[in-house]
């Protein structure tokens, strides 16, 4: 066998000795060679040298990133499009004739007992209530509901002393004596129609389409208002109808990417709405959300925003992060697991829900616990 081996160092040129009688004469060879002819001799003898020492093989630890397999429920979620506004936007009419004296600025907020705008002497206060005035408060008028909205805002102001009903008295006239004296008006008792504007809440104002100066008639447009609420529009195709439920909880995510809970409080019948720059329509769904906190959208007075709707839930399933899925094949994913010593296995796996960047899996092998190889953050 030494002659052979040092016939072929011979034939190979790598170097020119006489053939080694012993074993030892072999290796003072190979020494030699190894300082004459540098690493390249070195890695000739290791490899191809019959009495070069067997290494056993050695894996490295695995010490990159690791997420856990965890047990437990997924939800998914649909994503639609909505846009934050402020509800309930109509346009304020002048309710009177004459020269427009006061108006307020665009956006302003004006709440209960506020001047609407002034007209001469005339004046037109905001006021709560459900029902609009619809003639003039007066002694001697019919009963009706809105006599009783009358009384009960009276009452709330602390001007009207008695149970609110349905009939217009002489205690409804003194309360409203009351309160004309405090606003500076003519102490009539009558309040005609027009200078009591109701709304079921405060109100913001928007664009100002009059001036100050101007001539105007009953039913002018004065100014856009809409109510101090912010809703949230948005539209659930036809295919995904069974999320669009009122009172279901959903989470909106606002211009500074900041998450908040609302509700849906409002579900449309079905309607066109046009796809892109296309002339393609499709039929959807017209929802309406109420934010949860109205305070985390107070930055923002009209914007787009994205709406998640709870949809399918998988319970009790083992699921990974999204990045942990390894492309095995074309068609097959995989997870890398890490065992115990630290070495690495693939693991083919089968998915199932993707939800809150997680995804459901299943595999040979696979349990609770194990840690799997995730991208390095």
């Amino acid at each position: 066998m030494d002659e052979i081996t040092a016939s072929s160092l011979e034939d190979d040129g790598a170097v020119a000795l006489a053939r080694p009688t012993s074993r030892r004469s072999f290796l003072a060879v190979g020494a030699a060679a190894v300082l004459a002819a540098g690493a390249g001799a070195t890695v000739f003898v290791t490899q191809a040298g019959p009495f070069a020492a067997k290494q056993a093989p050695t894996t490295a630890a695995f010490t990159g990133a690791t997420d856990t397999i965890t047990r437990g429920t997924l939800q998914g979620e649909t994503t639609v499009s909505g846009t934050l506004r402020f509800s309930d936007a109509h346009k304020l009419k002048a309710g009177f004739d004459g020269i427009l004296i006061q108006l307020p600025a665009s956006g302003t907020v004006l709440t209960q007992g506020d001047v609407l705008y002034r007209t001469g002497d005339r004046v037109a206060y905001l006021m709560h209530g459900s029902l609009p005035a619809w003639r003039t408060f007066e002694i001697g008028m019919e009963r009706g509901e809105d006599v009783r909205q009358l009384e009960t805002l009276l009452k709330g102001m602390g001007y009207f002393d008695y149970e609110p009903d349905d009939r217009f008295t002489w205690a409804t006239t003194s309360a409203i004596v009351k309160w004309q004296k405090d606003v500076g008006l003519a102490r009539t008792g009558t309040i005609p129609l027009g200078q009591m504007v109701f709304s079921p809440g405060d109100l913001r104002v928007g664009s100002v389409a009059a001036r100050v100066g101007d001539r105007v008639a009953d039913g002018t447009d004065l100014y856009d208002v809409t109510s101090t609420t912010q809703v949230i529009d948005a539209n659930v195709k036809l295919g995904d109808q069974k999320l669009a439920v009122v009172g279901s909880t959903v989470t909106v995510k606002l211009p500074d990417a900041t998450t908040t809970p609302g509700t849906i409080t409002a579900v449309g019948t079905p309607t066109e709405k046009s796809t892109g720059s296309s002339e393609t329509k499709e039929r959807v769904i017209p929802i309406t959300i109420t934010l949860t906190d109205a305070s985390a959208a107070a930055n923002f007075q009209e914007a787009s925003v994205t709406v998640a709707l709870p949809s399918e839930k998988r319970e009790n399933v083992l699921s990974v992060p999204v990045g942990a899925l390894l492309a095995l094949s074309p068609d097959q994913y995989g997870v890398e697991v890490v065992e115990d010593d630290g070495t690495t296995r693939k693991v083919p796996v089968t998915l199932g829900l993707f939800a809150g960047g997680r995804v459901e899996i299943s595999g040979e092998g696979l349990s609770e616990g194990q840690r799997v190889v995730v991208p390095q953050t």
